[in-house]
């Protein structure tokens, strides 16, 4: 195979995603306590990928809040659109490598994310706000939530055309 480069960007794409897919296997395969029974690669995946884009939803918020001073909701809303739209693109590609039509897929997805920016970020980021608990703990009390609740959507709903090998572990079935 030539340089990187001189490949397709389709299969660089592809090749990316498969490494990074590999690097998550090879990392559950060594987790302890028979946790590589239980953990698909997929979680790890999205672990990784989601604490990264959560990390650039609380920049934002901070930003918009803190430095900007807009109100609140509009600064939640604004980061958490940001981060869900990168969120969506990196699980996409690197993580459940779906290769299902975009435009159905993508409506699905707002579906999911409505409903989780309704129940989980609004509602209770909001609400431990307005208890007098610090928004930024607020927000991440409320990502706990948001977390559970998203890595069981996008993998059961979202990328379901993923291939369920891709999303595993290999699981001996011998005593």
């Amino acid at each position: 195979m030539g340089r990187l480069t001189d490949m397709p960007q389709a299969t660089r794409a592809q090749d990316r995603g498969e490494r990074f897919g590999a690097a998550m296997a090879a990392v559950v395969r060594r987790l302890p306590f028979g946790l590589s029974r239980i953990i698909p690669p997929s979680l790890l995946g999205f672990a990784v990928i989601n604490g990264f884009t959560f990390a650039v939803d609380l920049t934002l918020l901070t930003a918009l809040h803190s430095w900007l001073d807009l109100w609140l909701p509009a600064a939640i809303t604004i980061s958490y659109v940001c981060a869900f739209g990168l969120s969506y693109t990196l699980n996409r590609a690197f993580n459940f490598r779906s290769h299902a039509a975009v435009g159905p897929q993508v409506a699905v997805y707002v579906v999911v994310v409505v409903v989780n920016y309704l129940a989980w970020i609004l509602g209770v980021a909001t609400g431990l706000a307005a208890l007098g608990l610090d928004f930024r703990l607020a927000r991440i009390a409320a990502g706990g939530c948001e977390a559970v609740y998203m890595y069981c959507m996008m993998r059961w709903v979202v990328f379901r055309d993923s291939q369920p090998n891709h999303n595993t572990p290999e699981v001996d079935t011998d005593p």
